[in-house]
């Protein structure tokens, strides 16, 4: 296996809608009711109205979800945005004052391009929109709610009782900016697993594709279900698949390796990511699609103040087909796992 390789493929894309195509679909927007109340109806719509993007740019963001060789992070621009915001909540909870559901029907939109959008029960309720936000009790956290600290490299994970937390775990996710950080400082990164690949020592990359690591469950899970105690998955590779089209899998809430070795192998894993990653400010009207198994992601720390002025985003997560996890279904919605 070659290491230090030049990538042969690029790992970002960047789509930026004209100002009429914008006009267009935001007039649509600006009256969809709470796209949530009726989703599979919603996403029928919404399909309707992403149809309007121009062929080249819409041929873009399906060719993103489907193919292996396409890049692993894509930055979308110039979408349409609310007329008028509330405050950031400052719980993590769904705005309970919001007018318009542009931002919502945005995030939708980009989604049901990628595939389906998928709840989990462990994750913000179920719900299919995530609002991501600072929370204090948070702060420090390797969550979402934090700002204190650097969210280190990491994709989405699922707690499964399989034991396996990158088996059911989504396959995107889209992040749209809903308002800025004050001070314009949050950065996300993404590091795609062919460009960290490539910058790998041999010996290094040959250890992270070993079975000696265990992710942790995610923060949430252990923080409400757990009560704060580790749960751990069955030992697995941090890198697996073919060296052309890697999968990552890494979880924000820890990884314990199983040797020295290993231990050694994560940390430079996360220097690696640092320098091959790909850098965006979000700021409102740009979203960000992610694949969640090509690379991993990570935030920068920034300063919030916890005072409905915050820093805003939507988040979903998105399968390719539910099929592969009705193992998972709940009775109440079958879009929730």
């Amino acid at each position: 296996m070659t290491s230090k390789q030049e990538t042969l493929v690029s790992t970002f894309a960047e789509v930026v809608l004209a100002d009429e195509v914008r006009d267009t679909i935001g007039s649509e927007l600006r009256s969809f009711p709470n796209p949530v109340d009726d989703i599979d109806r919603s996403l029928a719509m919404l399909r309707v109205a992403f149809s309007k993007l121009p062929i080249d740019q819409l041929q873009t963001i399906l060719d993103f979800g489907r193919h292996v060789d396409t890049p692993g992070v894509a930055l979308v621009r110039n979408l349409p945005v609310d007329p008028e915001l509330p405050e950031t909540p400052i719980d993590g909870e769904p705005s309970k004052d919001k007018k318009t559901f542009v931002a919502e029907t945005v995030l939708l939109g980009l989604s049901q391009l990628l595939g389906e959008p998928v709840g989990f029960t462990t994750e913000k309720s179920g719900r299919l929109v995530h609002d991501v936000v600072p929370v204090s009790a948070g702060a420090r956290s390797q969550t979402n709610q934090s700002s204190h600290v650097f969210l280190n490299f990491h994709n989405d994970i699922v707690h499964d009782e399989v034991g396996r937390y990158d088996v059911s775990n989504p396959d995107f996710l889209v992040l749209n900016c809903v308002r800025q950080d004050g001070n314009k400082e949050a950065v996300t990164y993404y590091a795609d697993g062919r460009d960290i690949s490539a910058a790998l020592d041999p010996e290094v990359l040959d250890v992270l594709r070993r079975p000696l690591f265990r992710l942790n469950a995610p923060g949430s899970y252990v923080r409400d279900v757990a009560k704060g105690a580790d749960v751990l998955s069955d030992l697995v590779p941090v890198i697996s698949g073919p060296a052309e089209s890697p999968e990552v899998a890494v979880s924000a809430n820890g990884v314990v390796g199983e040797t020295v070795e290993a231990e050694q192998a994560l940390e430079h894993l996360q220097r690696v990511c640092r320098e091959v990653a790909h850098q965006v400010k979000l700021e409102p009207g740009t979203a960000l699609l992610i694949n969640n198994r090509k690379g991993l992601h990570a935030r920068s720390q920034f300063f919030a103040r916890h005072n409905g002025r915050d820093r805003w985003l939507q988040r979903t997560y998105i399968r390719r087909s539910l099929w592969t996890i009705r193992y998972r279904g709940t009775a109440e919605d079958r879009r929730v796992h």
